[in-house]
């Protein structure tokens, strides 16, 4: 599908990007929501500097979405690959940059695998998230290392602080899939929890093409999952706080190169706590506490002989740090930190190296005139293994009126080689010795952004929001001939995004339009698997108790290799939905996703048979029930 006749004529549509729900059109714009991951302290959306999209829990159940994944690939500028259905490995690239290069938060605790980089959003599942913030572009200046394309921070489910609210959801659909939730939150003008289990289930679908060996089975998912999320106040300036979650389950993958019938039993978790005090009338200071672990256990019920039919693979990480926000008064604020972490890991293979820690001070000045403001951060890291890193970011807004402004910002970003790249244990093959695939002397990758953005609130119930930005990435990490990991690549990437909302006539209307252009800037070749343009639109209409929706999804083509042979064809995806409320306490919802079954790939893999795309859903539908009853 060709996208750059539909990008001319919807980018001049009065749709658009997502924000936090409101109680009706005519106050849309006039609330200030407040914005947690672009400056690492709450602040109103508009004097936040970074590119941010927002999704509520209000904005979760309308769209009715089953991964995150399926929330994400709304952002402008972000592209999601899946090896499969449900459970399959998900690839995030944020502004063309890859996977390991966004930071993906929990609370605000690292849950990337210290292993591999990657963090493992397929198995997160949306009934235990409250809001999910995605940053677009470097924040290392803040948050260190893995920043380079962005920040993506998820929280879980909060009470609402308004009495005793239990909840209960039954779903079933397609591909023997069976989703079970329930919950109860609550709570008083002192105290909110929430308390929230979910187990899904699916048959799932064949993720191969090939039908080799074992390969024509379906691949089955089950997921379980628990919140618990509580805050107490305990006055005006004293608050503390306390989250966990945790997923574990069992998903099947399918054996390319032999019969088995592969499985990895994965358990992800976080825990954090926090502190936030009013020290003074000027002075704000949170203390956070946390731990995280990704483990993974993967075993064949046939294994092979002379194979491993066994092996695990696990990251558990410490973490503290402390922010302190200044208001030093209305013109200067400041904010301070520290941060402190520890990455372990452990397995079936042992590691060159099983731990290192990483301690960092940052800070950031912001300075606000009567026709311009600024913002200027720096911070330093300093990392067991690779030694020390600096980064800074810069911003100058500047207000044309009360409804327009223009932001130009320049940001830095770094991402620290991982236990992968760097103590890898030597892979050994009988009768052919071993192999080398680690390189402890790796540095960290690179980058350096500049972006201008133009915010527009051109009416009470429509805004705009424009970015132009270019990445320079170096000493990007790639496999050399031998495939030893090695700082070799350098990239630029040149992006354009707009994300526009409107209502109009009772409707209401999102749209997120992203034209990327990233480039290897040795070979001149795209970056594998990036969409250089990608489409979101969603529509939704209340009709007193009912309400109906659609979504449309357009994919650009892309490569799947760095050498750019092997091409994955783009793909428009159209969605309904639908959701009866039918009495106070029980509400019915309907969904279905790619109405047209459509056929297509986000990812290949080769055999001995040859080169294959790996299936995706077809059509699938999911009804489910809703019960909230009033105590």
């Amino acid at each position: 599908m060709k996208l750059s006749r539909i990008a001319l004529a919807v980018a001049l549509l009065p749709l658009g990007a997502h924000a936090e729900e409101v109680s009706s059109p005519a106050k849309s714009l006039e609330l200030q929501p407040l914005i947690v991951t672009s400056g690492r302290h709450a602040e109103p959306a508009r004097q936040a500097t970074a590119a941010t999209t927002v999704f509520t829990r209000k904005d979760i159940e309308r769209l009715q979405v089953r991964s995150v994944a399926e929330l994400l690939e709304r952002v402008p500028g972000v592209s999601v690959n899946r090896t499969g259905g449900a459970g399959s490995q998900t690839g995030l690239f944020v502004r063309g940059t890859s996977t390991a290069q966004t930071l993906v938060l929990v609370d605000g605790q690292r849950i990337s695998a210290a292993s591999s980089g990657t963090s493992s959003l397929e198995f997160l599942s949306p009934e235990q998230i409250e809001r999910v913030e995605v940053v677009r572009g470097a924040r290392s200046a803040l948050y260190g290392s893995d920043a380079i394309g962005g920040v993506v921070q998820i929280f879980t489910r909060q009470g609402s602080g308004d009495g005793l609210k239990p909840y209960v959801r039954l779903g079933v659909g397609s591909n023997q899939t069976f989703e079970r939730s329930l919950g109860v939150s609550g709570g008083d003008a002192q105290t909110r929890f929430n308390l929230g289990a979910a187990l899904d289930e699916t048959q799932g679908i064949d993720a191969t093409r090939d039908n080799f060996g074992a390969n024509g089975d379906d691949d089955a998912y089950r997921n379980k999952s628990l919140s618990l999320n509580v805050s107490h106040r305990f006055n005006d300036d004293l608050k503390i706080g306390f989250s966990a979650l945790d997923q574990h389950g069992q998903v099947e993958f399918e054996d390319i190169f032999n019969t088995s019938l592969p499985t990895t039993d994965f358990q992800l978790s976080s825990l954090s706590s926090y502190i936030d005090a009013n020290l003074s009338d000027v002075w704000n200071s949170r203390l956070e506490i946390g731990h995280s672990e990704d483990k993974r256990d993967t075993g064949n019920d046939q294994p092979q002989a002379g194979a491993d039919s066994f092996y695990s693979l696990n990251t558990y990480r410490d973490s503290a740090n402390w922010v302190n926000t200044l208001a030093l008064n209305d013109r200067h604020q400041v904010l301070l930190g520290a941060d402190w972490y520890e990455d372990r890991v452990t397995g079936s293979e042992d590691f060159a190296e099983d731990s290192r820690w990483n301690q960092a001070a940052f800070i950031q000045h912001r300075y606000k005139a009567e026709g311009f403001s600024t913002e200027l951060g720096m911070r330093h890291d300093k990392n067991q293994q690779f030694g020390s890193e600096n980064n800074w970011n810069a911003a100058l807004t500047v207000p044309f009126n009360s409804s327009n402004d223009l932001i130009l910002s320049y940001s830095e970003g770094f991402r620290a080689p991982t236990f992968n790249d760097l103590y890898y244990p030597d892979l050994c093959y009988p009768g052919f010795g071993c192999f080398t695939s680690a390189n402890p002397e790796l540095s960290p990758e690179k980058s350096k952004s500049y972006e201008a953005q133009w915010r527009s609130r051109y009416s009470e119930t429509g805004a705009l929001e424009l970015s132009l930005y270019r990445i320079d990435l170096q000493d990007a990490i790639v496999l050399d001939q031998s495939f030893i990991p090695q700082n070799v690549q350098t990239a630029r990437i040149n992006g354009f995004e707009a994300a526009l909302q409107q209502e109009l006539f009772g409707w209401r209307g999102n749209l997120a339009l992203a034209l990327i252009d990233p480039r290897d800037r040795a070979t001149g070749h795209t970056l594998a698997r990036r969409a250089k343009r990608t489409l979101s639109l969603d529509l939704d209409r209340p009709f007193g108790d009912f309400a109906v929706g659609a979504s449309w999804r357009a994919v650009s083509g892309r490569y799947d290799d760095a050498d750019n042979t092997q091409e994955l064809g783009g793909y428009g995806l159209l969605s309904l939905r639908g959701k009866w409320q039918a009495s106070q306490e029980v509400a019915f919802d309907l969904k279905l996703n790619n109405l047209f079954d459509k056929d297509y790939a986000e990812a290949t893999y080769s055999t001995s048979n040859g080169r294959f795309g790996y299936n995706s859903e077809g059509r699938t539908a999911l009804f489910a029930v809703t019960w909230t009853p009033q105590l």
